[in-house]
């Protein structure tokens, strides 16, 4: 009648799991995880993760970011390496260096950076090179 299957924790389950570092808090070092970030309060120091990073109006991080995709509303002053799509909300401010997949940049955010985007590349020819079919 009951079954006795035990839930595995499969990597999207991982990454549904929500980490929050609430306002007025503030953090200094090193941050490593699996799931979502919600940064609410000040990180100065690295976060590592394979989720999503949201960096709400009233947070910010002075270091680097690597992560999946990152919603940036707050201050970010370092370097950011986003897998997937890192999307930059009006109240956003930006200053470092950028490598995304896909790169959002709402009218209104501050965007002072270096960024480079690896997916999106696509070779350029010259007017005079023949197109190889």
């Amino acid at each position: 009648m009951f079954s006795d299957q035990k839930k595995t924790n499969s990597k999207k389950e991982i990454n549904q799991e929500q980490n929050r570092i609430a306002a007025g808090t503030e953090i200094t070092g090193e941050v490593k995880g699996k799931g979502a970030f919600r940064i609410e309060g000040t990180l100065e120091g690295n976060l590592n993760t394979t989720g999503r990073v949201v960096i709400s109006e009233s947070g910010f991080l002075n270091g680097i970011l690597e992560c999946e995709s990152a919603d940036v509303e707050g201050k970010i002053t370092g370097n950011v390496k986003v897998t997937e799509i890192l999307c930059l909300r009006s109240t956003a401010v930006f200053d470092g260096e950028v490598e995304a997949g896909k790169l959002n940049i709402e009218t209104g955010a501050t965007f002072n950076a270096k960024c480079q985007m690896e997916a999106g590349v696509k070779k350029l020819k010259k007017k005079n090179e023949k197109q190889s079919a």
